[in-house]
């Protein structure tokens, strides 16, 4: 007889969605990376239905499985996220087949008639990949989770040339630029979602985020045309979570200027590691950018998706 339950989870869960994420972080990729503070963000997202689009399960008093679902593009696309302990392959395949159908749900009610599913996954999971082949899912992309040693003397703030400016994010105007930046430079990015400036600033935590750890960098001739959004609320190392660069300014180093900008920060602050995620098959040259700086694989993360009709 099974002896788990599953419901919907609240944000009084955090603590124990945090304690199975670090779990799964460990058989994954050998040490706890999820800090309390994301999770609760996740769980306390404006745009986030807990009584329909979370699933928590508990077995002895222990959450064993975890699955949050969201609508990032307001149409087909849905997303999420499953969480499973390797003994309990059985509660995250109920978990599975209850997200489909809400994911279906979710497009419908978006005037879609079908919902393109995607679930972010190791590449050596927790979860039995099984599970997921049989139900019609695949993978359509990798991405790489890369991390670099900090260290204040090799990592001194760089000098701009002539002509460039790297500046914080320090007004609402500058961060109305960032988002322009970040939708012009991701346009044609895989999975790309187009976000309103005010879905955008829920994306990103604006309430809770440090904009002293946002740039811009502008050019003489071309005004901004670049941006670097990082973070510095990870435990376990220093985060660069997006870097774009308009097209009409790609190829000027100013990326790499960015980069060096961001590590020389961090290197200050005592940081002693940085890490970032990068497509790798992403078309501007992202992923040798981050290799000629130092950057090497931590651990691979799948896309994987599934057509639910």
């Amino acid at each position: 007889m099974p002896t788990s339950t599953i419901r919907p989870a609240t944000p009084a869960d955090a603590a124990a969605v945090t304690a199975l994420m670090n779990q799964v972080d460990e058989l994954e990729i050998g040490r706890p990376e999820t800090d309390l503070h994301t999770v609760l963000a996740d769980l306390e997202h404006p745009d986030t239905d807990l009584e329909r689009d979370s699933w928590l399960v508990k077995d002895d008093g222990q959450v064993v499985v975890f699955g949050l679902l969201w609508d990032p593009s307001s149409g087909e696309r849905i997303d999420v996220d499953l969480y499973a302990l390797p003994s309990h392959q059985a509660d995250a395949a109920r978990t599975l087949a209850a997200m489909e159908a809400r994911a279906l749900e979710k497009a419908r009610a978006n005037g879609a008639a079908h919902a393109v599913v995607h679930l972010h996954l190791n590449a050596a999971p927790t979860l039995d990949t099984g599970l997921l082949t049989e139900r019609g899912w695949r993978v359509v992309r990798r991405y790489h989770v890369l991390h670099r040693p900090l260290d204040p003397a090799r990592d001194p703030l760089p000098e701009p040339p002539a002509g460039v400016r790297v500046r914080a994010c320090v007004t609402e105007e500058d961060r109305v630029r960032v988002h322009a930046l970040y939708q012009e430079s991701f346009a044609g990015h895989f999975d790309f979602q187009p976000r309103s400036y005010a879905a955008w600033l829920h994306d990103v935590d604006a309430r809770g985020l440090d904009w002293n750890l946002v740039w811009i960098v502008t050019a003489d001739d071309l005004g901004d045309c670049g941006f670097l959004m990082a973070r510095d609320d990870r435990a376990a190392m220093a985060w660069i979570r997006s870097i774009g660069v308009s097209p009409a300014a790609r190829g000027r180093g100013l990326a790499g200027l960015l980069l060096r900008h961001a590590f020389g920060v961090f290197a200050a602050r005592g940081r002693d590691t940085v890490g970032l995620g990068v497509d790798t098959r992403n078309a501007t040259g992202a992923p040798r950018l981050y290799e000629r700086h130092g950057l090497t694989l931590h651990y691979a993360v799948d896309t994987w998706e599934t057509t639910v009709r």
